[in-house]
């Protein structure tokens, strides 16, 4: 007998201005109630008039930051899901601005594994998986020392590192 998926009848909304990220996203959310918005105004609308488990932004194409900000402000756990806009100041502006999670597109098939933590964690904060399981990908994208020269992201990793203690 399968387990039931933590996800079963979660509320999602899911925003990107490409309709074949979306269907991969209904597709891996099956369980879930998935409301879509290909772009600001109607994202904007749905995260005013409706209550979400989480809610998933592409940064690029929709002003996701923008909304971010709207969906931190309504207490809903945020994961920025981009594939143009993987980069350390993307990663940076996500964790000032509240996100709960950073996922690049080609990392999109973990999007069901992601919500099932922040669903676990009550919306809580993801970011010491992001960095422990795409460190790898992260290195090559930005370089092994990344971290290291950024003096937020380095410090921003140590408090990860305390809070784990």
């Amino acid at each position: 007998m399968t387990k039931e998926s933590l996800l079963k009848d979660k509320v999602i909304l899911a925003v990107d201005d490409e309709p074949d990220i979306l269907e991969i996203i209904e597709d891996e959310l099956d369980m879930c109630l998935l409301h879509k918005a290909k772009d600001y105004d109607t994202a904007f609308q749905y995260l005013l008039s409706y209550t979400y488990d989480a809610v998933i932004l592409d940064i690029m194409g929709v002003n996701g930051f923008e909304l971010l900000k709207t969906a931190v402000s309504k207490g809903f756990p945020t994961i920025m899901l981009t594939a143009h806009a993987v980069t350390t100041d993307s990663l940076k502006k996500s964790i000032k601005l509240g996100a709960v999670s950073f996922l690049p597109k080609e990392k999109i098939l973990e999007i069901p594994e992601f919500l099932e933590r922040i669903v676990l964690g009550e919306g809580k904060s993801m970011w010491n998986r992001v960095f422990e399981r795409f460190e790898n990908y992260f290195n090559r994208r930005f370089g092994p020392d990344w971290k290291e020269r950024d003096k937020f992201l380095k410090e921003f990793e140590e408090s990860l590192k305390k809070e784990a203690e």
